[in-house]
């Protein structure tokens, strides 16, 4: 009869000794076939990405709960309709300050609801815990002062950690979107801005249940203080401390990755930084009004410009490093000589996406919005080589990134061409022709258009 395999000798070697399986020789692989190791189900995607919104959905409705609960319905419905007031100048501030990169709008939607619905939820458990041992570990005579101990040195802690967990998620996971200091600077504020959000309905519709208390005689005092000191006064507050720990996160992003330590003193540095920003706010609230206004007018105020003023500079950095990494595309033929002047100009961007739009409709508008997108990407990636930050995969996106603008620059390249005439030409000295200087991209190769994805010559 004829054996099965499986109790056959192998046809060369030893025996196998007692117990042992035999070692069959290995079969050759079928003709096209490759090995593909299984994935494990969290390395999916979707899985992932869906775990997260059932993360994030289960956190808002508990938050739901909780400041309903505490509010009331009218309450709730009051402190929402003026919560919102301050969010869409917020989130315009932020973008304003992420045009010449722009992320992508998941990135944003998803800092902004970590920040209304995780990291609101872990600070009303983490301070409610805080707030209840302080208050049994203390005599009744002292429990005003224990409030403001927790508020000046537990809240603070407790937030901005629970803020700074959506900027490390991004800066983890989404490394490609995650390139410098604006990035940082924009995540963080938008976190903050959500949580924010989701802090003022409850300190609104308390306040507001506090007049209702009262009854309905005479204007709701509690409700219009409120108001003034969160949403009119300091609307800027929570966003203002997140984003020194998104400026940490910035900068060590901005860092070769042989230097490891610092990618992690830097971070912790800034949210340092922003838990005593933080810490000091809380702390004058419990002071005198005169005492407040100071810490306002000479602390809070100034820091503040100062943000403000790095956003305008980093935005205006992001454009020199475009003008200054682009050119090696234009000397290899991938792009004409006027786009980077133009891709490095917001004003030039805008008019090419109008000139666009009147030759050829709103979808010639966007294929024109998409290549400015795709070429600023390219000039922050070969900053990144300059800077030996770019990763491994740098050769790929490169190809990836410039197989996008060829298959765009037939109606690109025009309107940029028409939108740089608009501009001022650089000084060129009498008697000499345009040449750029000597640029830090020569120390990389770029390679010529008929060595990427492009058709060849």
């Amino acid at each position: 009869m004829h054996e099965s395999p499986t109790h056959q000798q192998p046809a060369t070697g030893p025996a196998p000794a007692s117990g042992q399986q035999p070692n069959f020789p290995a079969m050759p692989a079928p003709a096209g076939w490759r090995y593909k190791p299984r994935r494990a189900l969290w390395d999916n995607k979707a899985v992932r990405a869906g775990a997260l919104i059932l993360l994030l959905a289960l956190c808002g409705l508990v938050i739901l709960a909780l400041v309903r609960e505490q509010t009331g319905t009218e309450g709730f419905l009051v402190g929402l309709g003026l919560a919102v007031l301050p969010v869409p100048l917020l989130v315009a501030a932020f973008r304003w300050m992420d045009r010449v990169e722009p992320k992508p709008w998941k990135n944003l939607v998803f800092a902004f609801s970590w920040g209304a619905c995780a990291a609101t939820l872990m600070a009303i458990i983490a301070n409610g815990y805080a707030t209840e041992w302080l208050l049994s570990s203390v005599d009744l005579a002292q429990r005003p002062e224990a409030d403001k101990w927790g508020a000046t040195f537990v809240a603070p802690v407790v937030e901005e950690t629970g803020k700074a967990a959506a900027v490390l998620l991004l800066y983890l996971f989404r490394r490609r979107d995650f390139n410098n200091t604006v990035d940082g600077v924009v995540i963080a504020g938008i976190t903050a801005t959500g949580f924010a959000f989701t802090e003022n309905i409850l300190y609104l519709g308390n306040a507001f249940a506090t007049d209702l208390s009262f009854g309905h005689e005479g204007v709701p005092a509690a409700t219009v203080a409120t108001f003034f000191m969160r949403v009119l006064m300091s609307p800027f507050a929570h966003p203002l401390f997140t984003t020194m720990t998104g400026l940490g996160f910035g900068i060590a992003a901005t860092l070769a990755p042989r230097r490891k330590v610092l990618r992690v003193l830097i971070p912790l540095a800034g949210l340092l930084t922003a838990m005593v920003l933080h810490s000091v706010w809380n702390g004058s609230a419990s002071l005198s009004p005169l005492a407040f206004l100071a810490v306002y007018a000479l602390f809070m105020v100034p820091v503040f410009g100062a943000l403000t003023w790095l956003a305008i500079w980093s935005r205006q950095n992001e454009l020199r490093t475009i003008r200054t990494f682009l050119p090696a595309y234009q000397i290899a033929g991938w792009l004409t000589p006027p786009e980077p002047l133009a891709l490095s100009s917001m004003r030039a961007r805008g008019i090419a996406r109008d000139v666009a739009r009147r030759t050829g409709g709103p979808a010639a508008a966007r294929t024109v919005a998409e290549y400015i997108s795709f070429a600023t990407s390219l000039a922050f990636l070969r900053q990144r080589a300059h800077n030996g930050t770019a990763g491994p995969d740098f050769t790929a996106r490169e190809q990836e990134l410039l197989h996008h603008l060829w298959t765009r620059k037939h109606i690109a390249q025009p309107s940029l061409t028409q939108a740089s005439a608009t501009l001022p030409r650089p000084f060129v000295p009498v008697g000499q022709g345009w040449a750029a200087p000597p640029q830090p991209w020569q120390n990389v190769q770029v390679p010529g258009p008929w060595q990427g994805p492009g058709p060849t010559r």
